[in-house]
Formats: structure tokens, sequence, C-alpha cells
């Protein structure tokens, strides 16, 4: 598979199914959560409150991992995803993923300065569908 074909792959599996296991370091030990993706490209993004602990967690410690596109069928694509993650308070990021029916019992509205994203540049993402596994790494 071309490196192409595989982002493409990645990305529609991220679009069929976008909760995910996000996990973050507290202190030394890893902290999973459930969390709902958003992309652009091969870049993930995921609302958060300014005021979580993930937010605290990732200034210690950007390393992230998580797991994602399984649907309940064994030949759905899983994802298994390493990078950093940083916060993000872009206005234009924020209205782009801004979602009343998800957000809207959290945050006030996109403007809510409260309301950021986590930025997830993926490192390495292990691509598995059926019986074969396919690697990305960033470049």
């Amino acid at each position: 598979m071309t490196r192409q074909e595989l982002e493409t792959k990645i990305q529609e599996a991220v679009r069929s199914n976008q909760a995910c296991a996000f996990a973050t370091i507290e202190g030394n030990k890893p902290k999973v959560r459930y969390m709902m993706l958003f992309q652009d490209g091969m870049t993930l993004y995921m609302a958060t409150d300014r005021k979580s602990h993930k937010v605290d967690e990732l200034e210690a410690n950007p390393h992230v991992s998580l797991v994602a596109g399984y649907d309940g069928t064994w030949t759905s694509p899983v994802l298994e995803l390493e990078g950093t993650a940083r916060v993000s308070d872009d206005p234009s990021l924020k209205q782009r993923f801004w979602s009343d029916e998800l957000f809207r019992k959290y945050f006030e509205g996109p403007d809510d300065p409260d309301y950021v994203l986590l930025e997830v540049k993926p490192t390495r993402i292990l691509y598995a569908q059926d019986d074969r596994v396919d690697t990305w790494e960033q470049e």
C-alpha cells in the first residue's frame, strides 16, 4: 500500500468512527478516557475544557497514545496512534469543529474561553484490518 493510500484509509477510519480511547500520562501512570476525534489531514483534534486534567497532563508530558476505529465488527479497521499533543485555542479551528449537540452542555459556544482543542500530531500510526497491519510514520 502506498503512503497516500494508507493516509486515505486512516482518515476514512477516523471519519467513520470518531470515538477513541485517548491516553495521557498523569504523574508516571497512563490515564485513558474516551474522546471524540476531529481531523484535518493527518492532524487530529479533540475538544476539552481548558481547566481539565488533560491540559495539565499535556503541559507536563506531551506524549500521547490513542486507539480508534473499531466499530464492533472484526473486519473494521483499527488505529493505534502515538504522537504529541498541545492545547490550541485557534478561533478558526474552534469554530470549524464546534458542535452544539456535543458541546453546548459544557460550553457557551465556540468563543467560550474554556473551550479548547487538543491538537495531536501523530508520529506513528498502526492501521490494522483483517490480517493486515500497515505502519505510517511521520516523515
